[in-house]
């Protein structure tokens, strides 16, 4: 191995830029128009009605109301 590789500053200064190419990466992934779509509805779905499956209980007490 050479002997620049081996030079703990070297190795640190790589590690730094590998996770700053990673960082810009995914912040180019976040703000691409072609995930806007995606993101907004994502953002939405806490606001989503939900749809109420009757429990057993209720569905057996309304029978029996009914007859």
């Amino acid at each position: 191995m050479p002997s620049f590789l081996t030079d703990i500053g070297t190795i640190r200064g790589i590690g730094t830029a590998v996770v700053f190419i990673a960082f810009i990466g995914v912040v180019l992934w976040a703000y691409s128009s072609k995930r806007k779509s995606s993101f907004d509805e994502a953002a939405n779905l806490p606001f989503a009605d939900e749809q109420k499956k009757p429990d057993a209980r209720d569905e057996q007490s309304s029978r029996s109301n009914n007859q």
